[in-house]
């Protein structure tokens, strides 16, 4: 799992495709992308278009059996187009969770995740920031 993050940090979205499954399936929403091994290549190579600079530091890492769970920092300068938000020059830094499971190839065959995209859109200044809490 550690190593998938490594690639796309990388920008080796081919060697992150060598990592997943030809079944892939894909149970996060990213609009725009099919939920299979082709669409979320092309999300992440679009993620790599906007923030170029894209770095994917795993902070926890937990698993059972043929399932990983992470708790990863996500930190990127918007440079390029991102779900047709035009490039800010903001610099985002999110938290996700993600949840995989292994083939018995050890390739990735499902993912779920949850990304604060409210505080990275906050961050790109496109949704106001609320009153503290």
């Amino acid at each position: 799992m550690r190593r998938t993050y490594e690639l796309i940090s990388a920008g080796d979205i081919a060697g992150f495709g060598d990592l997943v499954a030809d079944g892939f399936v894909e149970h996060e929403d990213t609009p725009g992308f099919a939920p299979d091994k082709e669409g979320t290549l092309d999300w992440f190579r679009a993620l790599l278009q906007a923030f170029p600079d894209l770095s994917m530091t795993v902070e926890d890492l937990v698993a059972e059996g043929d399932k990983a769970v992470a708790r990863v920092r996500v930190t990127g300068t918007h440079r390029g187009d991102f779900l047709g938000i035009p490039p800010t020059g903001a610099t985002g830094d999110v938290q996700l969770i993600d949840i995989m499971r292994f083939d018995s190839d050890g390739r990735v065959s499902e993912h779920w995740g949850v990304a604060d995209m409210l505080s990275l859109m906050q961050q790109l200044g496109v949704v106001p920031a609320g009153a503290p809490a």
